[in-house]
């Protein structure tokens, strides 16, 4: 028989996040609205029965829960202490908590028990008192994903629990939580917790566990962690496990898929400066050293924001917590920027970052983008192009009297003649320069009125559109606007319209942009399922309609009509009223008005 030895027995190892879990309220980071009023209602004894935390993953929400179990139970070493806001290690039944294995103290986790039947379970157990602690607390995880059912079934219970039971719920969605839940619990929010603040904490526990840390790369843990200290603790565990006993700030940004810092204002610089080979060569460049396209994207993002704030406020770059690149280069950069180039900048990466999350292949999607942000900064800002345009046509207005005083001798006798009448129609001679003087004004009317043609048009009506849609020559889109359209409201700038069965799909985007063509506006093209009145079409054959029955029940025409059978009314026209007749007489004809001129 040979002699095993016995291997050594290793300590599974603790991840950090389990390792450095607050025990007490002390421990807690970036809650101290939640732990100051949590502390006063211990110690003036003023306990809610039921409580919601909520906030986004990882803050702390569950670890809270724990917290509060523990300082409602806590007895003390000798068994005869009350609840207590203070830590609580040396008390048995809170040493029992915080291992899981207090019978008291229940965790359930509602996003795998749903139903009504295991809330019923539940309200079956709170009848009874608890069996050690002084509370028996039932702490709810992810309480959203209960039921309805289940939460009415809880509603009763809840709001009047027996003096030794206290519930605690934590979610990550309050919003899909019932107002009716809400109303009855004692709500806290936890907040994300600041970047320096988990910087800070990071460093310490990295002082604790021996590895040195750069604090540059404890700051990249940090901003990505985007608030939360449990996927910062596994990022720094995954950090400490690359980097072995030191964390710098490269590892970190491999490891993260994050370029360089520095090399990010390179790119953002070259790109503002229209240099599309610079931008596309360091934007190769990051990507061969592992950055994710997309991350490059949504830092430059964050650039384009932060410049943005140092150009509205210079004073943000003398605070200590901003890093000296961004203090120092961000500064200057936020001086030589404008503000439209940097909010058009901002719409394009934003766009950007959509398009490349949904491509197949992100690299492309970002090179395009870049190429589209490098061609738009190159093109001025629109307000400079409105100024620009607008000078320019009132130099052309203040030019055209000139040209029109020029063309006048020309007119050889012509401009004589004229003034010659003006004169003899004024009978003053004083009337003769300001009559010649207008002549050439009347010489350059058509070169006004082409001028004013090709200035945007107003549109007052729908009608108006239908003419101007004629005007323009474009006959497939006035005869849809006839006859397949059904109007719904109409106002400058806004058009509700019902098409019919006949109408194009795309007939609201090409009027859309044919509407942006004529009258230089963008207009609001929107389909409305309301009735809506009748096409142009339908109303004017209406229109035709009475006025045939009109004139049908007219009694020289129904004499008429009466006197040749089978005669039928081919035409209708109105005749037009001649200067001096009443309105709405009708004109007589020439001879007839040339007999009754001779009788009288």
């Amino acid at each position: 028989m040979t002699d095993q030895t016995a291997a050594p027995s290793q300590t599974p190892y603790r991840v950090l996040a389990r390792k450095y879990r607050p025990s007490t309220f002390q421990d807690l980071i970036g809650q101290e609205a939640m732990v100051r009023t949590l502390t006063n209602a211990i110690d003036s004894n003023r306990l809610h029965h039921a409580f919601i935390l909520t906030g986004v993953r990882g803050v702390g929400k569950t670890t809270t829960a724990r917290i509060i179990a523990k300082a409602l139970n806590y007895v003390g070493p000798d068994g005869n202490a009350g609840p207590t806001a203070a830590p609580t290690d040396d008390c048995p039944i809170c040493q029992a908590i915080a291992e899981d294995r207090h019978p008291d103290v229940i965790e359930m986790d509602a996003a795998s028990r749903t139903g009504v039947g295991d809330i019923r379970e539940l309200i079956e157990s709170v009848r009874y008192r608890p069996i050690e602690a002084r509370y028996k607390v039932y702490i709810l995880d992810e309480v959203h994903m209960l039921s309805t059912q289940a939460f009415n079934a809880l509603l009763k219970t809840l709001e009047e629990p027996p003096e030794h039971v206290v519930f605690i719920f934590a979610t990550t969605e309050i919003r899909k939580v019932p107002v009716t839940v809400l109303s009855r619990c004692q709500r806290f929010d936890l907040r994300r917790v600041g970047q320096q603040e988990l910087a800070a904490h990071f460093a310490r526990i990295c002082e604790k566990e021996a590895v040195t840390a750069e604090p540059e790369a404890l700051e990249l843990i940090a901003r990505a962690a985007d608030g939360s200290v449990r996927d910062g603790l596994s990022l720094l565990d995954q950090a400490i496990a690359l980097g072995g006993d030191k964390i710098a700030e490269s590892v970190v940004a491999e490891m993260l898929g994050l370029g360089d810092r520095a090399r990010a204002y390179d790119l953002f610089e070259a790109l503002m400066r229209g240099r599309i080979p610079e931008t596309l060569q360091i934007l190769e460049e990051l990507y061969a050293a592992g950055a994710d396209p997309v991350v490059v994207l949504q830092d430059l993002l964050e650039l384009t924001h932060g410049l943005t704030r140092l150009k509205l406020v210079p004073a943000m770059a003398e605070e200590q917590a901003l890093p000296e690149t961004e203090r120092v280069r961000g500064l200057e950069m936020a001086k030589t920027l404008s503000l439209a180039s940097l909010a058009r900048a901002w719409q394009l990466l934003l766009k950007g970052v959509s398009e490349a999350q949904q491509a197949a292949q992100p690299l492309l999607a970002v090179e395009m983008c870049l190429i589209r942000i490098g061609h738009a900064s190159e093109l001025p800002p629109p307000g400079d192009l409105v100024k620009k345009l607008t000078e320019q046509g009132e130099s052309t207005a203040a030019a055209s009297p000139s040209r029109g005083s020029a063309a006048a001798p020309a007119a050889g006798g012509n401009g004589a003649e004229a003034g010659a009448r003006g004169r003899s129609e004024r009978g003053s001679d004083s009337d003769g320069p300001r009559a010649l003087a207008a002549a050439p004004w009347e010489e350059q009317e058509p070169a006004a009125q082409s001028t004013a043609e090709s200035l945007p048009v107003k549109l007052e009506s729908f009608a108006a559109l239908l003419d101007l849609a004629r005007d323009k020559r474009e006959p497939q889109l006035t005869h849809h606007l006839r006859c397949d359209v059904h109007l719904v409201s109409f106002e400058p700038g806004r058009i509700e319209l019902r098409t019919a069965e006949g109408a194009p799909r795309d007939l609201l985007g090409t009027l859309k942009s044919k509407l942006f063509e004529w009258t230089g506006e963008r207009w609001s093209v929107s389909y409305s399922s309301e009735q809506g009145e009748r096409t142009l079409q339908e109303q004017e054959e209406a229109q035709a309609s009475q006025v045939r029955q009109e004139v049908l029940r007219n009694p020289v025409v129904k004499a008429v009509m009466d006197s040749f059978p089978g005669a039928e009314i081919q035409r209708i026209s109105t005749s037009q009223t001649l200067p001096g007749d009443a309105p709405g007489e009708v004109a007589a004809a020439p001879d007839e008005a040339a007999g009754e001129q001779e009788e009288r």
